[in-house]
């Protein structure tokens, strides 16, 4: 598959491999980007910008229903792609298709909301004669640099706004998953995007990633991923905006009055959700003693029955890892907490690129497991007393993206959602609950800034104001 470079497409002598990680059978190909490559796309760019930001509002709106409309119309297609490049099963990535259909269309209509506000400049003495008014400019280039375990919604959630607000953006998709942003783009420019706006540049971090982050042109840089790499990035952007979300080590808590059949449910689900590869996975079960073993036999019950396998196939519940060796990360993780004395209730098995779905506990404290993220299909379960136990196992991180908490008690969940250090308390919900239009993103090392479509685009323009005297 050929790379959006300046409105057109185009190949390179160098190729990259797209590769089922379900049986390493070769997909596609993409350009291997260079850094020339890179350079020309900001180039054009900075052309795209100057464009984007004359474009009516009503272009944008009609561009960003337009591609949502193409996207709609070719959903199985798109569905099989995210599926055979990457992690989620053919179900899941139905979903994801759906998802980023929603995320276009919330976009469209934002374009309609991006309004400023008068200011009372007469607040101030001596200045009884001055009227103004504030309103929302784009920033002008964006980068986006997008992860493999939703690589269709992800980089929707970062074009969409970017295209509302009129700004020009820049794709760099994760190595392992770029023909799903490939597929976005080609709808985009169906619609009647003009060139320069949009391009997804298809290339290896080292090599055109940093020129994206460090050029001066780019006003902005959008990533998710790996807290490793943000804060390289972080270091290397210098004086531009920046927005990131960095993953978690999500927490749900259970209460002795919680509906526990939904509380499992909701669990299981947000424990394996594509096999764990998901930045709001339910890392860390804190169930209330009086409810554990119940809780535990019910959850137990619910994983053995999950089904892994063949992506493709309607029965699938859980796929692979992105690939053998981020399997490989994910048993070495479990063999080194189990031999400092945690204890496997389920899974804890590799077989290739998959890993079962596996429960532990009797975690260690300095367990990776306990501290950091797994990003796989791996679940610890502790048990506490009280709330405020609770609450301090569940900030002992330094994480803070979602969190749950089951309880049919206002004042406990209240109590929840005031002390627990995150971006998102979800009650009577996993921390895995997400809806296109929520602000999203977390505190400490979980990142800076919110996505969610309205909140990406405040971070995505700037206020400028204007003053008249009238003396």
């Amino acid at each position: 598959m050929k790379m959006l470079l300046d409105g057109a497409w185009v190949e390179r002598s160098q190729q990259i491999e797209v590769r089922d990680p379900q049986d390493a059978r070769l997909i596609d190909t993409v350009p291997r980007a260079n850094r020339e490559d890179m350079y020309k796309a900001i180039d054009a760019a900075v052309r795209g910008a100057a464009l984007a930001r004359t474009m009516p509002t009503h272009q944008r709106t009609r561009i960003l229903r337009e591609a949502a409309d193409n996207v709609k119309q070719r959903h199985e297609e798109f569905a099989r792609m995210i599926s055979r490049e990457g992690i989620k099963t053919i179900r899941e990535a139905r979903k994801e298709v759906t998802r980023c259909i929603e995320t276009l269309r919330l976009s469209a209509e934002a374009a309609h909301h991006l309004e400023g506000s008068t200011i009372a400049f007469d607040q101030m003495p001596g200045s009884e004669r001055r009227h103004g008014y504030y309103f929302r400019e784009p920033v002008g280039i964006i980068g986006a640099i997008t992860p493999f375990n939703d690589p269709l919604n992800l980089v929707a959630h970062k074009v969409g706004p970017a295209l509302a607000a009129g700004n020009a953006i820049i794709v760099k998709p994760h190595t392992a998953t770029p023909l799903s942003a490939l597929l976005l783009a080609r709808a985009c420019v169906e619609a009647g995007l003009p060139p320069g706006v949009l391009q997804v540049i298809t290339g290896r971090g080292p090599e055109v990633g940093e020129v994206l982050i460090k050029d001066p042109r780019v006003r902005m840089i959008s990533f998710t991923g790996g807290r490793q790499t943000g804060e390289m990035i972080q270091q290397q952007a210098r004086l531009k905006k920046v927005g990131m979300e960095l993953g978690s080590n999500s927490p749900v808590i259970v209460m002795p009055d919680a509906d526990l059949e939904l509380a499992v449910k909701c669990s299981v689900s947000g424990a394996y959700w594509a096999a764990g590869q998901n930045c709001l996975h339910v890392q860390r079960l804190f169930l209330h003693s009086s409810i554990a073993n119940e809780f535990i036999e019910r959850f137990l019950a619910l994983t053995k029955a999950y089904r892994t396998g063949d992506k493709q196939d309607e029965a699938t519940d859980m796929g692979p890892l992105i690939n053998e060796a981020a399997a490989l990360r994910v048993e070495k993780t479990v063999k080194e907490a189990l031999l400092s004395g945690a204890r496997a209730l389920t899974g804890a098995q590799r077989e290739g690129t998959y890993f079962m779905p596996t429960l532990l506990e009797n975690v260690p404290d300095t367990s990776p497991l306990a501290l950091d993220e797994i990003y796989g299909p791996v679940t610890t379960c502790f048990r506490f007393d009280t709330i405020e136990e609770a609450l301090q196992l569940a900030n002992a991180v330094d994480y803070g993206l979602q969190a749950g908490i089951f309880t049919r008690d206002i004042h406990t969940a209240f109590r929840a959602i005031h002390g627990l250090q995150c971006g998102g308390v979800m009650v009577n919900d996993s921390s895995d609950y997400r809806i296109d239009a929520m602000p999203f993103g977390g505190v400490k090392g979980s990142g800076i800034g919110r996505e969610g479509v309205d909140f990406a685009l405040q971070e995505m323009t700037e206020p400028k104001v204007v003053c008249f005297n009238l003396e």
